[in-house]
């Protein structure tokens, strides 16, 4: 597979969970050349162990203009992952996390307008630009979940992401979001905003705030006890894993669009909320643990599926690999080895 030859790659955050797979996928895929920059505030060195002597690494922090522009040049295709994706620490630093999320953003769209404005630039977002909004919609509360009444199917981008209540982490991706949109139409570069859901695999070095669903299974695995945050246990998210979601990325880099936004997740037939989690792990014999705690987490979602309608027009060719019971599968089997272990070896 070489229809990347001759192409040269920057991703940014490419020690981070999705990003590593990233980096997998181009070289899979025959790039010339990839770049990968990271400061590893959050991601691994081991998540590279694999491609060290295939990648050039630099290390730096991107909020710094010089490393964006010594990053950016040269490069054909700039896939921007580098974040620090954390609610608990965007509230304990809000400057450290702006500076990760909106200020570095805002470096690496300069460097490529500058050095690489032809290359299509592929941003990775996140359903938290949409804040609260989301549990405004008409809800249907069922026996095991949540879901939107009058056969909503999902999310889709005509969402305002507009006075609503936000983490301080969603409010700097609204930031980088919005720049990042900004570019693409005032200055006609072909930037595409991805707005992540529940991005996940079995790698996936998920904690208790961060990456539910690779952490219950873990708990699971390991016999942890697991606190469930209000809403009955009902609340639902969409997955989708890091293959498929590096996959649609080089499928943006045959069609760019220039300032074009995208939900991204697993759709309806990959949504599940906590109760059917726990059910479906108890069938495949993996028993919780777990304790409940009426209080939810501030602003956070009661049910958030992806419509997927736009992303699969632009990008036809685009399927799935990954259902549910695929991923759940993959990430069971992993923390099944490893139940004495952390929730998997790659970050973010």
């Amino acid at each position: 597979m070489n229809e990347l030859r001759g192409t040269r790659c920057l991703v940014t955050g490419g020690a981070g969970f999705v990003g590593s797979n990233i980096v997998d996928q181009l070289l899979d895929a025959g790039a010339s050349e990839v770049r990968v920059v990271d400061n590893f505030s959050t991601g691994f060195r081991r998540n590279l162990d694999d491609c060290q002597d295939r990648i050039e690494l630099i290390e730096g922090d991107l909020a710094e203009l010089a490393v964006s522009k010594a990053a950016v040049q040269g490069m054909d295709y700039v896939l921007h992952q580098a974040a620090i994706p954390s609610v608990p620490r965007s509230v304990e630093d809000p400057i450290t996390s702006h500076r990760a999320n909106a200020t570095a953003t805002l470096n690496l769209l300069v460097a490529a307008r500058d050095f690489a404005r032809e290359a299509p630039f592929c941003f990775t977002s996140t359903n938290k630009v949409y804040g609260d909004r989301p549990n405004y919609l008409p809800l249907t509360e069922l026996d095991k979940r949540y879901d939107y009444a009058g056969g909503l199917d999902g999310v889709d981008e005509n969402m305002s992401i507009d006075q609503c209540l936000h983490s301080v982490f969603g409010a700097s991706k609204v930031a980088a979001d919005v720049m990042c949109q900004e570019f693409g139409r005032y200055f006609q570069m072909p930037v595409g905003v991805f707005r992540g859901g529940c991005l996940t695999g079995p790698q996936h070095a998920a904690v208790e705030l961060h990456g539910y669903l690779a952490y219950i299974v873990h708990c699971a695995a390991a016999g942890k006890e697991y606190t469930i945050y209000g809403y009955k246990g009902k609340q639902v998210r969409d997955q989708i894993h890091s293959y498929d979601v590096a996959h649609l990325f080089l499928e943006f880099f045959r069609s760019p669009r220039c300032g074009e936004v995208y939900n991204l997740g697993g759709g309806r037939a990959n949504s599940l909320s906590i109760l059917e989690t726990i059910d479906t792990l108890a069938g495949m014999g993996l028993k919780l643990r777990y304790s409940y705690k009426d209080t939810n987490r501030t602003g956070d979602h009661i049910c958030y599926i992806s419509d997927l309608s736009k992303l699969r027009a632009h990008f036809p060719n685009w399927k799935m690999q990954y259902d549910l019971p695929r991923i759940l599968d993959e990430i069971a089997a992993r923390h099944t080895r490893h139940a004495d272990g952390p929730a998997g070896t790659r970050s973010q």
